[in-house]
């Protein structure tokens, strides 16, 4: 190397590094290759007990489209209108909030909404006050009466998502102390009174009701079948959404084979959905395939998981959300 000039010493001095530059980017990770350094995702399965199967990949949410995909089957049907009747009111103390309802219901037990009202008085999070249950039920009360319901066709229900919170002890007891009754319904007694106000008879050999509540979901038929499963809050119990689907697949399976062609679907979650392809004021809007719905929030993204299980368990490819049904007018229907 003594001889070398200093120029020669600097070419091979360049030749070595360059060599070794390559034999460290053969052989050491991490060194060169594509200048993309976005890390590979990676697929983790929801957590749960030894032995729990996770979601199928065709309903694990977050990735903003999956679930069941099919082309819904078009829906046609009027309701029967009333012919005279009699206006009827109920005050329903839902999971996440107060709501009423006024209906003309008539001898044959045909009947049209006449007005609703949607509240939030904030049960679920455990916010409301006395003052809140008075004040609310007391203008409720107003309402119906002003509207032209007789004081006697006034009722109040209980939803059993809500009888479950702690804080409807407190609501309870502020009623009774204005000299109201209040109607607790079981989970058994909501789907039977859901199933009341949304299927209509001359679907009673092909189709089933489903009702997505914040507390809880009942899935009913006739003659007596009724399935009670967790609600579209069900993230705020610490429940997976991998135990949540496999749970409502299967007892959604249950639905006999023959009533599977229709689901009457109601609920605040179905609501959510429906109101992006409602037509004008129609009563019933068919709902898309879970698999065409990008979930916007925790409670939706729940309710989509729960649709989703309900969709793959029955394989049903006609979802119809009745826009004037609740289990509370059920529940007018049945007295």
């Amino acid at each position: 190397m003594a001889r070398l000039t200093t120029f020669s010493r600097l070419l091979i001095t360049l030749l070595i590094v360059a060599v070794l530059f390559f034999v460290a980017r053969k052989f050491i990770p991490g060194m060169g290759g594509s200048k993309d350094t976005t890390p590979t995702p990676t697929e983790q399965p929801t957590a749960g007990t030894a032995g729990e199967s996770s979601t199928p990949s065709s309903s694990t949410w977050g990735s903003g489209k999956s679930g069941p995909s099919f082309t819904p089957v078009a829906f046609n049907y009027t309701a029967p209108a009333p012919n005279g009747g009699k206006l009827k009111g109920v005050v329903e103390l839902g999971a996440t909030g107060f709501n009423s309802f006024i209906i003309r219901l008539d001898a044959q037990k045909n009947w049209k909404l006449e007005k609703a009202e949607f509240g939030v008085s904030l049960v679920k999070e455990g916010l409301a006050t006395d003052d809140d249950v008075k004040n609310g039920l007391k203008r409720y009360i107003a309402d119906m009466l002003s509207f032209g319901v007789g004081p006697k066709d006034i009722h109040f229900v209980v939803s059993s998502g809500a009888q479950k919170e702690p804080i409807m002890e407190k609501i309870n007891g502020a009623l009774k102390a204005l000299g109201y009754f209040v109607n607790v319904v079981t989970p058994e007694q909501e789907a039977r009174y859901a199933l009341k106000a949304a299927l209509p008879s001359s679907f009673n050999s092909r189709a089933f009701v489903v009702d997505i509540g914040s507390g809880n979901t009942k899935v009913s038929w006739l003659p007596n079948g009724t399935l009670e499963a967790p609600g579209a809050k069900y993230f705020q119990n610490n429940l997976s959404p991998a135990s949540v689907f496999q749970e409502v697949k299967g007892k959604a399976s249950q639905v006999p084979s023959n009533l599977r062609s229709t689901c009457f679907i109601i609920g605040g979650v179905p609501y959510e959905l429906a109101k992006q392809t409602r037509s004008g004021k129609e009563r019933y809007t068919v709902l898309k395939a879970p698999a065409d719905y990008k979930a916007d929030g925790a409670k939706q993204e729940a309710g989509l998981n729960i649709y989703s299980a309900i969709a793959e368990g029955t394989g049903c490819k006609q979802f119809v959300f009745d826009w004037d049904a609740n289990f509370t007018i059920g529940f007018l229907l049945g007295l």
